[in-house]
């Protein structure tokens, strides 16, 4: 990679630190070449010491050699107030990990120097010195980050910068003023991380200047671009943002902002196009579910839903979107519902492979019948299933019929003292013929699932790898109370894809089941399975 910024990803340390975010060690060793792949040049790997966890991590880490590229890192504290540098356990543990780049906390706000640490500003600044030589005469490589930079700065400026000028002296490579209450405003951490670097040129001093910011104020990106602008160098930030309280900067959007807005090039063009799939890969395996409206990268990041849009999208992509979603490994979506014009249909199909520009009657029938559906409680916002198994009936004249329901049925049964079991009945035609499942569940709409998989499984194997994710009900109007109308949003993925479908009805029942029949036969249809 060719480069003038160094991109500092901590999503395994600070990013883990997320409420509901519990990382094992090999959730972490699995991240490694995915926070590589999307261009960071750094990876601090934990806390080596104070978390029995981050330890086994880094001798783990160190014995595979699972990096490539980037460089991991260990952070820890300086050492304490009063205890010498070589007897400091937490400081040998940092030197233990093996990592080759070490990255010191340290106190700049006299506050905290005070009140958390409860000694001398004297002290403090011997504290910094002193770790910081001791780790570079063990050859490591040695940054800081100046903890609570902007907010002290506030307090007493002196001593905020002599913190800094103490690191440099002692022989840090980088030193990185940190937002950690993330309330600063982007002048504000442009104007300092300027007076910083002409504080420290003043002396004849040199470092790398970085910035680490906090979104408590929803501004950890602008913040990081602001500092960039006044002359850093080195960025840090997690991916998905992820991180304690409202999280740090979203490390993807960083990069994004700076490499497509700007002239700086950060990554390459290929780690960029990874962006998209690096974030949602990642959200899997720390188990959060992806940010849809997240900039750049979310599903929703380029979906269009207004038919003015969709007109104009039609003519040009570029006049409603800032970016070619390709460049980030994302995509152009249209979203059909009852805002939608003929331009948003006819834009639509082609997603899916119609080209229906030259049938004006098809492009009126869906959109007519997609207005009336959505007025009685259909959505397709987030139904792209649906939406293309109405477009195919319209186009092509036919329903995919795969199988036919003659009839279904639920029972459930139990008492006070045991858990409810719901039985289902079905029947079904298929290509082989007829065929009466019964499925027990959990709930009735758990055994008409398997009383329906049971009838489809042995005529279409192609359902043994279809799974249903996701199951969300929406009560449209209840002021009706028991006659309220109900409708379901099922999801399903498969080795062909993620899609959902929508249903509507009179109860729970009637609306999952309408989704859960239309989830399977999209299913085979994904799957390449000839109508019967």
């Amino acid at each position: 990679m060719s480069s003038d910024l160094v991109v500092y990803d901590t999503t395994l340390r600070d990013g883990a630190q997320q409420e509901g975010m519990n990382l094992s060690v090999a959730d972490k060793l699995t991240l490694l070449p995915l926070l590589e792949d999307y261009g960071a040049d750094i990876i601090e790997g934990g806390w080596p010491g104070a978390i029995p966890r981050d330890t086994e991590f880094f001798r783990m880490a160190t014995a595979e050699g699972t990096l490539t590229r980037a460089r991991l890192a260990a952070f820890g504290s300086t050492r304490k107030a009063n205890v010498d540098v070589g007897d400091d356990q937490q400081v040998q543990a940092l030197l233990d990990s093996q990592a080759p780049i070490i990255t010191l906390v340290a106190k700049s706000d006299v506050r905290h120097v005070h009140k958390a640490l409860r000694t001398t500003e004297e002290e403090n600044l011997a504290m910094v010195e002193d770790t910081v030589a001791y780790l570079l005469s063990h050859g490591r490589e040695v940054m800081v980050d100046l903890e609570h930079f902007f907010d002290g700065a506030v307090v007493d400026r002196d001593y905020t910068f002599s913190v800094a000028e103490t690191a440099v002296r002692a022989g840090a490579s980088t030193i990185i003023p940190c937002d950690t209450n993330g309330g600063s405003l982007p002048g504000e951490v442009q104007s300092r991380v300027a007076e910083l670097i002409d504080h420290l040129a003043e002396r004849g001093l040199s470092a790398t200047i970085g910035i680490h910011a906090h979104n408590d104020g929803e501004l950890a990106v602008a913040n990081t671009l602001a500092a960039v602008a006044a002359g850093a160098s080195h960025i840090q930030g997690t991916v998905n943002g992820y991180g304690e309280r409202t999280g740090n900067a979203n490390i993807l959007t960083a990069i994004a902002n700076l490499q497509l807005k700007t002239d700086r090039k950060v990554v390459t063009e290929q780690q960029l196009a990874e962006h998209t799939h690096i974030s949602h890969a990642v959200a899997e395996i720390v188990n959060i579910a992806p940010y849809g409206r997240q900039p750049y990268t979310g599903v929703s990041a380029f979906a269009h839903k207004a038919g003015l849009h969709a007109s104009a999208i039609r003519v040009d992509a570029d006049l409603y979107q800032h970016i070619d979603p390709a460049r980030v490994g994302n995509d152009m979506r249209m979203i059909v519902s009852d805002m939608a014009g003929r331009a948003s249909i006819e834009l639509k199909a082609r997603e899916v492979g119609l080209d229906l520009s030259q049938r004006p009657d098809v492009l009126s029938e869906v959109t007519k019948r997609i207005k009336q559906a959505e007025a009685q409680g259909y959505t397709y916002d987030a139904t792209d299933a649906s939406v293309e198994l109405l477009i195919r009936e319209i186009a092509t004249g036919e329903r995919m019929s795969f199988f036919e329901i003659e009839s279904w049925s639920t029972h459930l049964s139990g008492s006070s003292s045991e858990s409810n079991v719901a039985e289902a009945v079905v029947k079904v035609r298929t290509g082989r013929g007829r065929a009466v499942t019964v499925g027990e569940g959990v709930g009735p709409v758990d055994a008409l699932d398997q009383a329906l998989r049971g009838a489809l499984a042995p005529v279409y194997p192609e359902l043994d790898v279809c799974e249903l994710t996701d199951f969300k009900v929406r009560i449209l109007d209840a002021s009706a109370a028991t006659r309220a109308t109900t409708r379901v949003i099922i999801s399903m993925s498969s080795p062909h894809g993620s899609w959902a479908t929508v249903g509507v009805g009179r109860d729970v029942i009637d609306a999952s089941w309408e989704a859960l029949t239309d989830g399977y036969a999209y299913g085979l249809f994904k799957a390449g399975v000839p109508k019967r």
